[in-house]
């Protein structure tokens, strides 16, 4: 299903960012760290909020980011939870609840109704967003971002689709 291609692209994705943004020098890029951590604990908390918008649960968020920025450390493990908990949710959905539409309330009180699909798929392509945000911060301090593309995953996950490559198309 290319639900769960698209969030183990986003849990390796999400995993290749923390590690690059573990060598920054936390003295001298440390305005840059924390626009880094910040937009990172944003769509944090974004797949959070949606996370309970799937369940029915309630998510306690008043905001679509938190007061205080939790450390490197910290946000690396709890996004890492929640990347774990939306490989679960799709490897676990049937494909009747992806269709099935749900109503709930943003955090500033506006009104939503999305599929669960929409719903998983909004939650991604959001990550993949802030992602390319800070790596455009790296670039600006001359630090090559990770390769952050599907494509790339795909063919580190699975090498054979190098071989694959190699052999002429066949037309249906």
């Amino acid at each position: 299903m290319l639900l769960q291609k698209l969030y183990a692209y986003h849990a390796w994705a999400n995993n290749d960012l923390f590690h690059k943004l573990a060598t920054l020098d936390q003295d001298r890029h440390k305005a840059e760290l924390h626009t880094a951590l910040r937009l990172v604990n944003h769509y944090h908390v974004v797949a959070r909020i949606f996370a309970a918008h799937l369940t029915g649960a309630p998510h306690g968020y008043t905001s679509d980011n938190t007061d205080g920025t939790p450390t490197l450390s910290e946000l690396r493990a709890a996004v890492a939870s929640s990347d774990q908990w939306y490989l679960d949710y799709v490897r676990g959905v049937s494909p009747g609840d992806l269709t099935q539409a749900v109503a709930f309330t943003f955090t500033d009180g506006d009104k939503g109704y999305m599929t669960r699909e929409e719903m998983l798929t909004h939650v991604a392509l959001h990550g993949g967003y802030h992602r390319g945000e800070i790596g455009r911060i790296l670039w600006q301090l001359s630090i090559t971002p990770p390769w952050d593309t599907f494509a790339v995953h795909l063919h580190q996950t699975e090498p054979t689709r190098r071989q694959r490559g190699t052999q002429q198309s066949v037309p249906a």
